[in-house]
């Protein structure tokens, strides 16, 4: 089942609220509501965020621009090694 933020679809039925722009409702998509192309996809550090599952993964990472986020799946024990690696290189965690 896809997940109802995964895509936009505009609302065309002739009774639909959010199409007739009704107070209270949802705002329709338009132009003008994205964020500037320099900071879209960035988090509130300013650094992009990359999905770290493994050692080798982290130690791609570019600390100046990029901060690890480790993985839902990394067990126990991969990923105090992760932290603890990443305290080693000065990597910043996310969600640690």
């Amino acid at each position: 089942m896809r997940n109802r933020k995964e895509s936009w679809r505009r609302p065309r039925g002739i009774h639909n609220k959010i199409r007739r722009k009704l107070k209270s409702r949802v705002y329709m998509v338009e132009v003008g509501y994205g964020s500037p192309r320099e900071v879209k996809g960035l988090l509130p550090n300013g650094k992009r965020p990359v999905l770290v599952h493994n050692l080798e993964e982290l130690e791609k990472i570019d600390k100046e621009k990029e901060c690890a986020i480790i993985a839902s799946n990394v067990g126990k024990r991969k990923r105090e090694q992760i932290i603890n690696k990443a305290k080693e290189l000065n990597i910043e965690i996310f969600n640690s």
